[in-house]
């Protein structure tokens, strides 16, 4: 199991990928906004997404777990 991490505090601005789809290692999951960058959250294994826990327009903080991939 994986959770995907926020990398800094920002805006959820794009879900790219749906709970119970597969992933790629690499593949961008979650695309963040902070101070007008997009910053892309990408799996670090290839895995089936079991869980989103955030979603668009949500604020999230660094660290926060946004999902998990098993």
């Amino acid at each position: 199991m994986e959770e995907l991490k926020a990398s800094m505090a920002g805006s959820v601005w794009k879900i790219l990928a749906d709970k119970g789809q597969s992933v790629d290692d690499g593949q961008e999951i979650i695309i963040l906004e902070s101070m007008k960058m997009e910053i892309p959250i990408v799996a670090e294994k290839a895995g089936t997404l079991k869980e989103l826990k955030v979603s668009e327009g949500d604020f999230v903080n660094e660290g926060d777990v946004l999902a998990v991939i098993e």
